[in-house]
C-alpha cells in the first residue's frame, strides 16, 4: 500500500534527513521524492512511499511524522494513496 507525504515549512538544514530518518525507523520505503525551495525560504517536499512493510500501524506512522514535524518546525501530512486519488478524481 502506498501513501503520499507532503512537507511544508521554512527552509533549514536537516528537514529531508529528519523525515527520511523517521520513515526508516518505521520501515517505510521511499518510492519517489520531489523537493523545492520557493523564494529562497519555503521548503516543500512530496513523497510517494510504500507503507506495506511498515513495522507499525498507519496511526503510528502518522504520530511519528507529526512528532518529527513538530521537532523540525514544519507541517508533515500523510494520506493513503487511494484517499489521495479519490480526492483528486474529476
Amino acid at each position: 500500500m502506498n501513501a503520499i507525504i507532503t512537507v511544508v515549512g521554512k527552509d533549514k538544514v536537516g528537514i529531508m534527513a529528519g523525515v527520511c530518518n523517521t520513515l526508516q525507523t518505521v520501515n517505510v520505503n521511499i518510492l519517489d521524492i520531489s523537493q523545492t525551495v520557493l523564494h529562497n525560504n519555503i521548503f516543500t517536499m512530496n513523497m510517494l512511499v510504500d507503507i506495506s512493510c511498515a513495522n507499525v500501524g498507519y496511526d503510528k506512522i502518522v504520530d511519528a511524522l507529526n512528532d518529527e514535524g513538530e521537532r523540525l518546525g514544519v507541517s508533515i501530512r500523510i494520506q493513503r494513496e487511494e484517499v489521495f486519488d479519490a480526492m483528486h478524481k474529476i
